[in-house]
């Protein structure tokens, strides 16, 4: 039995037993519904500030839309999911040594039909420097006018200040890359299909700010999984938080009061911390608009190649829009030799004639049959990714009146960081209307 199969089954005891064993208490501090990143992280920094703190999650496990399952002894995230370690909230609330990050390369290969090629940030994939070179040369990489367009507008996003990058107006991130005359092949064929898996549309109806922000986040962080998978990040919360219980349905929740599935609390506050559309009903909230995406799951008995980089298609000859290997850089995800590979296409839910076109198209962006590789898990997303528009709107508020909070990455911005801020900004409103100081802010550790 693998080391994740041994955890699994002590953490599927421990939820069972919080699940069956504890009543739910008559009344509390603060009812915390939701039990992702942005209501865990609203929960532990309540608890340390010494506030009864009951937080009610209706699935079986912390995670919200961060989660992972083992699948026939593969991990298989909700999703193609990265964590990028070099987020300032992650590296205050989370023991970044203890999930055992294993790390991807800061590379993109571009398949076509002429060929594949490599581009890498040369700071952190210097030995990747004459493929980039070589790569950056073709005519399917655009222009040097484009090129260099794209670097300088690349450098200012990764260098500015958060504060600089906010004092700029904001437009749609493709009026912004035409303004700035990035436009041509490498926008095409690389830049369009790489943004269309991290923003979940290919519109380029984006806030630029945001893809800034993001630009900036790629520039100082190396992307990483846990080697439990990406559960890994909410369950190192949820063990910081007393009064958990799991399987819990809250069915209305407003001032004083949170009606459940498992009786009513009284609360002198009530944190709505579930994902944008549960929260809309339960607070009557306007519409939050979101991005739908799914991910399939194959396994291979062996790697169609030895990169661990992103794969996308700069021809677009079906709907993947990229493709990794990922068990390459992170062996912990198969149990064997064998290789799982996790595939992206935009929408929620797609039919099985998608799934078809999935593994064709994979076939012509590895240059290796793909009719054996095993379909072993799906994920329809529908509300995968918060949807970020122009103009950026990155401090929503988080106090709705008489007692009532919201928290989530829809109040901040569509990332582990967003989710992470809006919990900890949630707590420190409840504090206030509580009459009680904020908890400090943990330093940031040395790197």
């Amino acid at each position: 039995m693998t080391e994740a199969h041994v955890f699994d089954e002590h953490l599927e005891a421990v939820v069972t037993e919080q699940i069956h064993s504890r009543e739910l208490p008559a009344a509390a501090d603060v009812v915390v519904v939701g039990a992702g990143l942005a209501g865990l992280a609203c929960a532990r920094q309540l608890s340390r500030r010494g506030i009864d703190v009951v937080v009610l999650e209706a699935s079986d496990a912390p995670g919200g839309r961060v989660r992972s399952d083992v699948v026939g002894g593969f991990i298989c995230d909700r999703g193609f999911q990265l964590l990028n370690p070099a987020y300032p909230e992650v590296r205050r609330v989370i023991d970044v040594g203890a999930l055992r990050l294993q790390t991807f390369p800061a590379a993109l290969v571009v398949a076509g039909t002429r060929g594949r090629q490599i581009l890498a940030d040369p700071r952190r994939s210097p030995g990747l420097l004459p493929l980039t070179a070589a790569g950056l040369l073709r005519d399917s990489s655009g222009s040097w006018r484009e090129q260099t367009a794209f670097a300088r507008w690349a450098l200012n996003a990764a260098r500015a200040r958060p504060e600089t990058l906010l004092s700029e107006p904001d437009l749609p991130w493709s009026e912004a890359l035409d303004q700035r005359g990035v436009r041509g092949q490498l926008r095409w064929r690389v830049i369009e299909p790489f943004l269309a898996g991290v923003l979940g549309e290919q519109d380029g109806s984006t806030s630029h700010q945001f893809v800034q922000f993001l630009v900036r986040s790629f520039a100082r962080g190396t992307p990483a999984v846990p080697w439990r998978g990406m559960r890994a990040l909410p369950e190192q919360l949820a063990q910081q938080v007393p009064g958990i219980h799991y399987g819990v349905r809250v069915e209305s929740a407003g001032p004083g009061l949170v009606r459940s599935t498992a009786g009513e609390i009284q609360a002198r506050a009530v944190v709505v911390a579930t994902d944008p559309q549960n929260a809309t009903a339960l607070l009557g909230l306007p519409e939050v608009h979101s991005h739908g995406l799914t991910t399939y799951w194959h396994v291979s008995p062996e790697a169609p190649t030895h990169s661990g980089a992103l794969h996308v298609d700069g021809d677009r000859r079906g709907p993947v829009i990229n493709s990794i290997v990922i068990s390459n850089r992170a062996p912990s995800y198969s149990p064997d030799e064998r290789a799982l590979i996790a595939t992206t296409v935009l929408g929620g839910d797609p039919d099985l004639t998608t799934e078809r076109e999935v593994t064709k198209q994979l076939a012509l962006i590895y240059g290796r049959p793909t009719h054996w590789w095993e379909l072993v898990r799906r994920d329809a997303l529908p509300h995968a990714l918060t949807a970020m528009p122009a103009p950026l709107d990155i401090r929503r508020p988080v106090t709705l009146g008489e007692g009532v909070f919201v928290a989530g990455d829809h109040r901040d911005s569509a990332s582990i960081q967003g989710a992470l801020v809006s919990g900890r900004r949630t707590a420190d409103a409840v504090l206030t209307e509580l009459g009680l100081p904020a908890v400090p802010r943990e330093p940031l550790p040395a790197h």
